[in-house]
């Protein structure tokens, strides 16, 4: 009879012992453990980045002296107090509370210099918290290794008409951007992406630990990894888009309202579609325990928040975090109402235009908007005679210089070609001009987060034809006064139909002072004011750390 060394009677009882409660002790005590281990690293990693971060602070001073010397404002002067009167609580000499706050803000921003919606969001938050805290010291973590600082700022002056304090700005470039990208992750891309996340911050950490994290681009997973690493470092999220969300779910079964919406659409069936199922189920439920963690969350929309709320409501409720609260996105609303006349003289110059703002990236659906012009144009109506198509987007590499290429593949086979322009990477300028000379704004996006370029299209009096879903719905394009502001479409034939609609009106005034009023709910005054109200809860958490 074999015994398997186990003739010792102690030795037996103290290896069963080892066994049985080896499993209960790594589950009482991994978390633990895990912590510590965290911490360990976390501690590293500020004595690693310690003589970085003294340089930067060090940086910051002499660039406020030499641009103050070179006739520059100064950072504490009246203009760059005026989002001071946002703020809550005051201090012993009756001055707004912890305006003498000088910490580092780390903003987690891997493509700071795309010229989206995202990041119009990231350069008025840096404002609004330099205009509130003038002492502070704002850094990016950006992979834009192609341009420096007054490129970057450059661009964000002419893009967004933006003006930064350039001394208290500081770009930490990251080495690890590809491991976030689409491409690096062909299967399992929504985990693949949150992993690459989490190297990504462990390479911004190993730059700088900053005082307080706040990620503007949607990766939970760097704030969850931040919590690991530093627990007393405040993390904030600003999130466009859930990065999974109930929709999502539910697009994968083609019964289902949404089972035709979607680059996932229908994709739910059979065995391998089973397996998408369990995954993105498994990965909601991961993605929810993350969200958990994040001490004050933003979103851009109530469609967002709706979705952001659902997933992470219970758990954040567990762990009596903060509710999340609805940011809207910063609007030159105020600008273009100054910059794009609305009157019946200026409805003379109007032409017969439609304009499509947005990145080209798969999900803005270009592609519908193409067939919807294309089936417009074949009905020969009266709206369709010299009506034109105008898309205007930027570029970030080569995969959207592709689908540009294709886009316009796609226009001479529809044979709209002649009708149909592109204009890539257009300064805000250049963006004006064609919103004076429009006369509809085009929006394809399935679940659009928000919609920054729909408001501009209402600040500046165009008519909207909007998909029917997401930020567009639910928020911008809305009733204002019992009337209308745009028209609502989904599939293409009813697009072409909103462009019919929409170029057919016979008192298009009317309807573009009312889209004109619905866009003053989202002015960049407005968002400075509820960013500085959220970042005044992470900087109270900051100080009692």
């Amino acid at each position: 009879m074999y015994t398997f060394g186990l003739h010792n009677r102690w030795f037996t009882i103290s290896l069963a012992l080892i066994v049985g409660l080896g499993p209960l002790t790594l589950l009482l005590g991994g978390p633990k453990i895990f912590g510590y281990i965290g911490r360990t690293i976390g501690y590293y990693l500020r004595k690693k980045t310690a003589g970085r971060r003294a340089q930067i602070l060090e940086t910051v001073d002499t660039d406020e002296k030499e641009f103050i010397a070179k006739g520059g404002e100064r950072r504490d002067s009246d203009e760059w107090e005026n989002v001071e009167a946002y703020a809550v609580g005051s201090s012993k000499n009756g001055e707004k509370a912890d305006k003498e706050w000088d910490g580092i803000v780390g903003f987690f921003h891997p493509f700071c210099n795309a010229g989206g919606g995202g990041e119009r969001v990231l350069w008025a938050a840096i404002r609004a918290t330099q205009r509130r805290w003038p002492n502070a010291k704002c850094v990016v973590y950006t992979g834009d290794h192609d341009v420096d600082k007054s490129t970057i700022l450059a661009r964000v002056e002419n893009r967004f008409n933006i003006h930064l304090h350039p001394p208290t700005i500081t770009f930490l470039y990251l080495t690890t951007r590809s491991w976030v990208l689409a491409s690096t992750w062909p299967h399992f891309t929504l985990l693949g992406q949150s992993i690459g996340s989490i190297v990504l911050a462990y390479d911004a950490f190993s730059l700088l630990v900053p005082d307080i994290f706040v990620d503007t681009m949607g990766y939970a997973f760097a704030l969850g990894f931040s919590k690991i690493l530093f627990p007393e470092v405040p993390t904030g999220a600003y999130v466009h888009y859930p990065t999974i969300s109930t929709d999502m779910l539910s697009s994968l079964d083609e019964s289902s309202s949404t089972g035709s919406q979607g680059v996932n659409a229908g994709q739910g069936t059979g065995s391998k579609g089973a397996i998408k199922k369990l995954y993105w189920e498994l990965f909601a439920k991961l993605y929810s325990w993350v969200g958990a963690t994040i001490d004050i969350v933003m979103t851009n929309s109530n469609w967002t928040l709706d979705h952001i709320t659902s997933l992470w409501g219970p758990w954040r409720k567990g762990l009596r975090k903060a509710t999340p609260v609805t940011v809207w996105p910063p609007v030159a609303v105020s600008e273009l109402e100054r910059e794009v006349e609305v009157s019946t003289e200026s409805e003379q110059k109007r032409e017969n235009m439609l304009l499509y703002i947005a990145q080209f990236r798969p999900e803005k659906n270009h592609s519908l908007i193409l067939t919807a012009f294309a089936k417009f144009k074949a009905t020969k109506t009266a709206a369709t005679k010299d009506a034109k198509l105008v898309l205007i987007g930027s570029v970030r590499d080569d995969s959207d210089s592709k689908r540009v290429y294709e886009l316009r593949l796609l226009a001479n086979e529809l044979q709209i070609k002649d009708s149909v322009e592109f204009h890539l990477d257009a300064s805000w300028p250049e963006i004006l001009d064609w919103l004076r000379r429009a006369s509809v704004g085009v929006n394809g996006m399935w679940n659009e987060h928000f919609g920054i370029g729909v408001v501009e299209y209402q600040a500046a009096g165009l008519i909207s034809v909007v998909h029917d879903s997401g930020g567009p719905k639910r928020d911008i394009v809305t009733v204002i006064d019992g009337e209308p502001t745009g028209f609502h479409a989904t599939t293409a034939a009813e697009f072409a139909e909103g462009f019919e609609q929409a170029l057919s009106l016979q008192d298009k005034l009317t309807m573009r002072n009312r889209a004109r009023k619905s866009a003053k709910r989202f002015t960049e005054e407005q968002f400075a004011k509820k960013w500085v109200l959220q970042m005044e809860k992470l900087v109270g958490l900051c100080k009692a750390s």
